[in-house]
Parts: C-alpha cells; sequence; structure tokens
C-alpha cells in the first residue's frame, strides 16, 4: 500500500473512473492519503462523482509517472469519521479553504480489496494487493 500511496503522491495529478448507469466517467483527482493503515481518496458529498460511487462503489485509478503507470481497482468505502476528515485536510491544507471536517460535505473513502498493476514497457508489471 506505501507504494501505491507513493507513486500517487508522485504522479500528483490522478484519474478516477467511476460509473453512472451503464457510463464510464473520469475525472482528475489529487487527494491521497494513508490514515488508519488505509489508503484514503477525498472529494465532496455534492459531486457527481460522490453519488456514483454510492450508487456503486467499484472504482479505478491511473496515473502515470516515470515511465512507468499504475491501475488500482477498488472498492470505495465511505468514511464519515472526523479524525479521517481531518487527517486527510491536514496533508492537503489548501483543501481547507473549501472544506471542513464537519461541514456536511466533505467525504473520505477508503479503498477495499484494492489490486494495484505497475507496469512499464520495459519491466514486468508489479501487482500489490491491499
Amino acid at each position: 500500500m506505501q507504494e501505491v500511496y507513493e507513486f500517487l503522491k508522485k504522479a500528483g495529478t490522478y484519474y478516477l473512473a467511476t460509473v453512472e448507469g451503464d457510463q464510464p466517467r473520469v475525472r482528475p483527482f489529487g487527494t491521497v492519503n494513508i490514515f488508519d493503515g488505509k489508503l484514503y481518496i477525498q472529494t465532496g458529498k455534492v459531486k457527481p462523482c460522490s453519488k456514483q460511487m454510492a450508487a456503486n462503489p467499484k472504482i479505478e485509478i491511473c496515473a502515470f509517472t516515470g515511465g512507468k503507470w499504475i491501475r488500482v481497482a477498488a472498492t470505495a468505502v465511505n468514511d464519515d469519521r472526523i479524525e479521517a476528515k481531518e487527517a486527510m485536510l491536514d496533508a492537503y491544507p489548501n483543501l481547507k479553504a473549501s472544506y471542513k471536517a464537519d461541514d456536511g460535505n466533505t467525504q473520505v473513502l477508503w479503498l477495499k480489496d484494492a489490486v494495484a498493476t505497475i507496469s512499464s514497457f520495459s519491466e514486468p508489471a508489479k501487482v500489490i494487493k491491499f
């Protein structure tokens, strides 16, 4: 999990895929944090991606950096604990202008049953499960 976290942090931007009905939806994200031994992402409950993950929590993440790319398939699990939200906002202080841990909008989700594959054109793929 630590290696996946470091890859996503290094990439800076990753792309989160959700499903809306039968249509895939992809958008850029940048928040990733480890809290309580789990890998977390963050969004706002008012955003379409939050509603999509509530309807179908299966997601995929993709990022590219340093000639390698990562794909992470997981189930996004909502965590409403203030501590989890505060940890994410502390990791990304710039978000505090738009989000508060107790604002009713901030949402953090941890990745359950995650399978990450790191690939390149020059090395065998590496699979990490957490």
